[in-house]
């Protein structure tokens, strides 16, 4: 095998790799990135088994066809450092070494043969379906804060995907929680579709969010009830999904929840960040006492000290209530108009939150106790 690449567009690659590799796994080759120089293309793979990333960099320059596997992140680290845009000469000098030149850098680095490299079969049968690159990761952003790290319930790590319809429109609606939050965000979609309903892990979201930010062309989605494939121009990511079943999220929404707090967006953020700087400890809530459109917020530690902070507010009622901080500026980091509307029931109910001007998600946040 010998070829040669740019140097950004690989280094692009082999950033994708690091979000799929396992750093710690007892398995070698699951260290290592398949690299296939083949049809004037250079073909980029990473496993942990759970998920695929296949990458491809087009146009390449290749004197020998081949095959190999070498360690991603060191291959990677020693890549970045390659001055930028610069072409790489990659040549296997024996069937357990690679040489990396560029300029004048010239390293040689360990290889495992490509026969060990495990695969996934990526043959679907269901309906393929074509989204917005842009409009799923927005999808993707609105939920991904509320997944739960609790690894006892399994099915709560990660995002719950399905397809909905109403009012003679049809969405793919995703739902995640944590038990002491819940994001609830749809998507509309320009016709019914065939989606079988599937709970995407967590690590294959941050790593859709990672590869989609600077993507801007449409993708491609089928899934079955174990894996999922998300098509992209030059890449293919495929991910196994969570075996379990995601609780009825319809159920908790407050359905009595009329006590309806507007505020200024970023006055609001940066009034609850300010004043939670004041601790660091989660159970320190902030505290919410509400008036008629006034919001004073307060948060008091008996090691650190105490803050407080006042804000006009549309408010018509009076309450008392305390939220975890971090939850508050995860949603309110995710809504994109002016406003923030809060609907509150009582002391002990679960708030709603939503930004007025969008209409296809929901948040709901549990109000700490004491």
């Amino acid at each position: 095998m010998k070829f040669s690449v740019n140097q950004k567009d690989l280094q692009e690659s082999l950033n994708f790799c690091q979000n799929v590799i396992e750093r710690r796994s007892t398995l070698p080759i699951l260290s290592n990135v398949l690299l296939e120089a083949k049809n004037q293309e250079l073909v980029i793979t990473a496993t942990d088994l759970d998920m695929i990333f296949i990458h491809r960099i087009n146009n390449i320059e290749i004197e020998k066809e081949g095959k190999t596997t070498t360690n991603s992140l060191i291959m990677y680290d020693i890549v970045r450092k390659f001055s930028s845009g610069k072409k790489i000469n990659i040549e296997s000098i024996s069937e357990s070494k690679i040489q990396l030149e560029s300029e004048k850098s010239k390293f040689k680095l360990n290889c495992i043969d490509a026969q060990e490299f495990p695969l996934m079969d990526d043959n679907f049968e269901g309906e393929e379906i074509e989204l917005s690159s842009q409009q799923f990761l927005k999808l993707l952003n609105k939920c991904k804060f509320s997944i739960s790290n609790d690894e006892t319930r399994h099915y709560l790590s990660g995002i719950f995907f399905h397809h909905t319809s109403g009012d003679e429109k049809n969405y793919l609606t995703a739902a995640s929680t944590d038990s002491h939050r819940m994001s609830i965000s749809k998507m509309r979609l320009e016709s019914p579709i065939k989606f079988e309903p599937i709970i995407l892990p967590k690590k294959t979201i941050f790593h859709l969010c990672s590869i989609l930010e600077n993507y801007s062309n449409k993708i491609k989605i089928s899934n079955s009830k174990s894996k999922i494939k998300v098509l992209l121009e030059n890449s293919v990511l495929i991910s196994k999904v969570i075996d379990g079943k995601f609780p009825n999220y319809v159920q908790v929404v407050p359905k009595n929840n009329n006590k309806k707090l507007e505020a200024d967006l970023e006055i609001f953020k940066n009034c609850v960040d300010r004043v939670a700087s004041v601790s660091t400890d989660k159970k320190d809530g902030v505290k919410f006492n509400m008036s008629k459109d006034k919001l004073d917020l307060s948060v008091n530690n008996t090691q650190s000290g105490d803050g407080k902070e006042s804000l006009s507010v549309k408010f018509e009622h009076e309450l008392d209530i305390s939220f975890n901080s971090k939850y508050l500026i995860d949603v309110a980091s995710q809504l994109e108009g002016e406003k923030i509307e809060i609907y509150f029931n009582d002391t002990a109910s679960p708030a709603l939150i939503k930004d007025p001007g969008d209409f296809d998600s929901i948040f709901v946040i549990m109000p700490m106790k004491g």
